[in-house]
């Protein structure tokens, strides 16, 4: 898997399903996509087949599925496994955005691989996929400082202060997307991770 260009085909978004967890920190994946699909003009219908909602949206002419998957955060791969079988997508087309606990506020940067680092909607699209050679948008939400923690803080919504700073990060993230539908990751990151 080159490192220097890529051909991204799905942008998937991290969340739980359901009006109570609209705001919390664990949602961070949805608010990305979302953005995405306000900035492109995409619209996100149920589509029971994929156990989510997906939108096609167009940057710089290349078309990208976004999808939000409706299976809870744990069950994650399920619905990225059945949009990707169905349309012969490959890993290393699919970009994840999900909530970085590693990251503060204010942060938010592309890799490419790795682990799943504790969190669930990873683990599971790495273990439905059978590889964790996708990218990642890894969206800073902060720590709450031990890790036992870390289930109930993801889980509720973060400050004022801490929302905008991570509403500015989707942004940032949002604006390299050109960079990504050319294929240039390196590029993007550059871009991204200067910020």
């Amino acid at each position: 898997m080159s490192a220097r260009s890529i051909d991204l085909k799905v942008i998937v978004g991290l969340g739980n399903p359901g009006a109570k967890y609209t705001e919390t920190r664990h949602n961070a994946g949805f608010w990305f996509v979302e953005e995405v699909a306000r900035k492109y003009a995409g619209t996100f219908r149920s589509e029971k087949k994929f156990f989510g909602d997906v939108a096609k949206i167009a940057v710089e002419g290349k078309e990208f599925w976004l999808l939000k998957p409706e299976t809870f955060m744990n069950r994650s791969g399920q619905s990225v496994k059945a949009l990707m079988s169905f349309y012969r997508i490959d890993a290393d087309q699919l970009l994840v955005a999900h909530d970085e606990i590693d990251l503060p506020p204010g942060t938010a940067k592309l890799k490419t691989g790795g682990g799943h680092g504790g969190h669930n909607g990873l683990r599971d699209i790495i273990n439905q996929l059978g590889t964790k050679d996708f990218h990642r948008l890894r969206i800073g939400v902060g720590h709450p400082g031990s890790k036992d923690q870390v289930v109930d803080f993801v889980l509720h919504n973060p400050s004022r202060a801490e929302r905008d700073l991570i509403d500015r990060d989707i942004d940032d993230a949002v604006s390299v997307l050109p960079e990504l539908a050319s294929g240039a990751l390196e590029q993007a990151m550059q871009k991204l991770h200067s910020k």
